[in-house]
């Protein structure tokens, strides 16, 4: 199968998150700047979340433009990291509106550790569908990278019961580690002449 619908409508439903996320942030009541304050940790954790979405929506489009064809596995596993990133919003605006409180702050790092978890998922899937000598198997390797991250989020989950600041240090730690999309993939492309 071809990957272009995958890619479709992947692309729709990060557009539609991003939508409802900022469509949670309500106007202050208020023209000065003393009404913005209350909103600092909503528009903070948007911020994060934005960024968050936009490293799933370059690494998503960088993966499968390492990937030549789909199988029924692969669809499922990509709805799998759909389902996990479509509560971002919720998580989102859950953390914000109680202004990084620890249970929020917790249920955030688990939402962000499965969508981590099925990233990984889908590229397993990806490569278990065109082979281990793939071009995706030959850029990702160990997965150093994404292994930390995972373990990282593991750990801000019970983290945010103790001290939710030094959670969503690791949270934005993260998402540093991944804000340049993934050049593992860029490189085997390059080298492949694609």
């Amino acid at each position: 199968m071809g990957k272009n619908r995958l890619e479709a409508f992947s692309d729709g439903v990060l557009a539609i998150i991003i939508t409802i996320m900022v469509l949670e942030m309500k106007v202050p009541h208020g023209e000065n700047m003393a009404a913005l304050s209350p909103l600092l940790p909503v528009f903070l954790s948007y911020v994060l979340s934005f960024v968050y979405v936009g490293i799933y929506w370059n690494n998503h489009h960088h993966m499968l433009h390492a990937a030549h064809r789909v199988s029924g596995g692969v669809l499922w596993a990509n709805l799998h990291l759909l389902f996990w990133l479509s509560l971002f919003p919720f998580v989102t605006g859950w953390m914000g509106e109680n202004h990084f409180a620890p249970l929020p702050s917790a249920l955030y790092g688990f939402v962000l550790l499965m969508a981590g978890t099925a990233y990984w998922i889908l590229a397993r899937a990806i490569i278990a569908t065109e082979g281990k000598d793939s071009l995706l198997a030959k850029a990702i390797g160990k997965d150093q990278k994404g292994n930390l991250s995972v373990l990282l989020c593991a750990a801000a989950i019970p983290l945010a019961f103790i001290n939710q600041w030094i959670a969503q240090a690791l949270y934005v730690a993260v998402a540093l580690m991944w804000l340049v999309p993934d050049r593992r993939i860029e490189k085997v492309l390059a080298n492949r002449g694609n």
